[in-house]
C-alpha cells in the first residue's frame, strides 16, 4: 500500500463487562440472571447502534456505554456504587485510546459529585489536547476535590451525594460492619449524606479503624453473590482505533482514600498499538500465531472457544514479502482490584502480547502472540491473578477477576475474554453479528 492510500476500513467490534466474582447458579437465581441479561443486552444494543454509524468514534461509543452502566443500579458504578466504611462514595473511572490524543490515557478517583465519572475522564482526555490541559494540566491522574471542581467547570452534570445511594448497597455496607439496616435508619442517613455535617450526624457508625471490621468484606462470603465488580467497555471503530472505558465504586467498605486498579494506568485498564511485520504471502489476515505457552493454556481450556474465537496456529511462513502492519490491544479488568494493582495486570497482558517473540522472522512466532493467550495466562483459571492469592485463594476474594479486550491484528479485530472466578457478566457482538451475553463458561439458562 502506498503512503497516499488510506487503510481499508476495519470491522467495528464491541465487548462490555458488568463485574466478576463468586457467582454461582445457586446464588444467582434465574430471575436475577434474566434481569442482568436484559440490562446488558439493552446497553449493548444501544452502543452497537451508535458504533455502526458512519464516522463513529470508539471513544464516544465506549464512554456512552459506560454511562448507561453507571446509571443502572444493578452495577457497582455511579448510581448503585458501593460505600466506604465512612458511608460515603468515592468513585473511580478511566479511559484510554490506542491512538490519538496527547494524554492517551487518564484516570479520575475519589469523585463524589459528577453524575457520570466516565464523562469526567473523557473530558480530561479530550481537553488534554490543549496546552493547559483544559485546566487539568498535563496530568493523567487526578483525585478528590480537583475532580469535582473540574467536572463543574466543564459543565458536566453534578449531583448531591445521596444520588449514588441505593438501599441494596447500603444494606450490604451495614451488614458488613455488623450494624442495623432498617428503613428508618436508611432514610435518616441518606438525608444526612447531603449535609456538610454528615460525619457528625452519623454518630452510630462503627469506627472504620476497629479491628473487628478489618477484612470483613460482605461482597465476598463464598456463598452469597453481591455484585462487586467494575464495569467496562472496549470498542474498536472502523478507523482502527480501540478505546477502553472503565468505571467503579471500588470494594465494599473500603477505607476512605483507597485507590483501586480502575483509575490506575496499566493495572485495570490499558490500550496501545505498535508496528509489526506481516508476511503477506503466508499469513491470512483472519489468523494469528499462538506461541507454545499460550497454545498450551488454550488447549487446557477448550471451553474458551464457546464464547470467543480462539486464533488458529500457523507455522509454515514464507519469510519473503514482509510488510508493516498495526497490532493494537485494549483491555478492561474487573474483580479484586488490589490483586490487579500488585500485578499491573492488564499492562502485563499487553506486554506479553507485544514482546513475547524474540525474533520477528521466526516462522513459528511471526504474527505476534494473540491477546487471548495473554489474558488467559493472567486472568484465566490457574493464571497469574489466581496464583498471586497463594493460600488465600477462595477465602477472601483475593486474586479473583476477569479481563475483556479486543485484539486488532492486520486489520481484523478479535474479541477476547477470560476469568478465574465463578462468573463474569459480559456481552458482545460475535463474529456473525449476533448479540451475545454470558455469565458462566457454559450458559444453560
Amino acid at each position: 500500500m502506498s503512503s497516499t492510500e488510506k487503510p481499508a476500513p476495519v470491522k467495528p467490534r464491541i465487548i462490555i463487562h458488568g463485574g466478576a466474582g463468586n457467582i454461582t447458579r445457586q446464588n444467582l437465581p434465574r430471575q436475577a440472571y434474566q434481569t442482568y441479561r436484559d440490562a446488558l443486552l439493552q446497553i449493548l444494543h444501544q452502543a452497537q447502534q451508535s458504533l455502526v454509524q458512519p464516522g463513529a468514534i470508539a471513544l464516544d461509543v465506549a464512554t456512552h456505554a459506560v454511562t448507561l452502566l453507571e446509571d443502572n443500579p444493578l452495577f457497582n458504578s455511579g448510581h448503585g456504587a458501593v460505600y466506604t466504611r465512612a458511608e460515603t462514595h468515592e468513585l473511580e473511572a478511566s479511559v484510554m485510546v490506542s491512538k490519538g490524543y496527547r494524554k492517551r490515557g487518564v484516570g479520575v478517583m475519589k469523585v463524589t459529585r459528577a453524575k457520570n465519572p466516565i464523562l469526567l475522564a473523557k473530558e480530561m482526555l479530550v481537553r488534554g489536547e490543549a496546552d493547559d490541559g483544559g485546566g487539568a494540566g498535563s496530568h493523567c491522574q487526578l483525585e478528590g476535590h480537583t475532580c469535582d471542581r473540574l467536572a463543574e467547570e466543564w459543565g458536566l452534570e453534578i449531583v448531591e451525594p445521596s444520588y449514588f445511594w441505593t438501599r441494596r448497597r447500603w444494606e450490604e455496607h451495614r451488614r458488613g460492619l455488623g450494624m442495623s439496616y432498617d428503613s428508618g435508619t436508611y432514610a435518616k442517613h441518606r438525608l444526612a449524606a447531603d449535609s456538610e455535617e454528615q460525619m457528625s450526624s452519623s454518630g452510630d457508625l462503627i469506627d472504620w479503624r476497629d479491628e473487628a471490621c478489618v477484612g470483613n468484606d460482605p461482597s465476598w462470603d463464598g456463598k452469597e453473590y453481591l455484585p462487586q465488580g467494575t464495569v467496562g467497555c472496549v470498542v474498536l471503530d472502523s478507523s482502527g482505533a480501540i478505546c477502553v472505558a472503565t468505571s467503579t465504586g471500588g470494594i465494599t467498605n473500603k477505607l476512605p482514600g483507597r485507590i483501586g486498579d480502575t483509575p490506575t494506568l496499566g493495572a485495570g485498564f490499558w490500550a496501545e498499538k505498535w508496528q509489526v511485520q506481516v508476511d503477506a504471502a503466508a499469513i491470512p489476515s483472519t489468523r494469528l500465531t499462538v506461541p507454545p505457552l499460550a497454545a498450551l493454556v488454550i488447549d487446557c481450556l477448550p471451553v474458551l472457544s464457546s464464547y470467543v474465537n480462539i486464533p488458529g496456529r500457523d507455522t509454515g511462513v514464507n519469510e519473503r514479502n514482509h510488510r508493516q502492519s498495526v497490532h493494537a490491544v485494549a483491555m478492561s479488568g474487573t474483580g479484586n482490584g488490589d490483586s490487579f494493582l500488585r500485578l499491573n495486570a492488564v499492562r502485563t497482558a499487553a506486554a506479553m502480547t507485544r514482546f513475547s517473540q524474540s525474533n520477528p522472522h521466526d516462522p513459528h512466532t511471526i504474527g505476534i502472540a494473540p491477546l487471548q493467550g495473554a489474558v488467559t495466562a493472567m486472568a484465566g483459571p490457574h493464571g497469574a491473578l489466581q496464583l498471586s492469592a497463594e493460600d488465600r485463594w477462595l477465602k477472601s476474594g483475593e486474586g479473583e477477576g476477569g479481563i475483556i479486550g479486543i485484539d486488532l491484528y492486520d486489520g481484523r479485530g478479535t474479541i477476547v475474554a477470560d476469568f478465574n472466578c465463578g462468573g463474569m457478566f459480559r456481552t458482545w457482538i460475535d463474529d456473525r453479528g449476533k448479540a451475545r451475553m454470558a455469565v458462566f463458561r457454559e450458559e444453560i439458562y
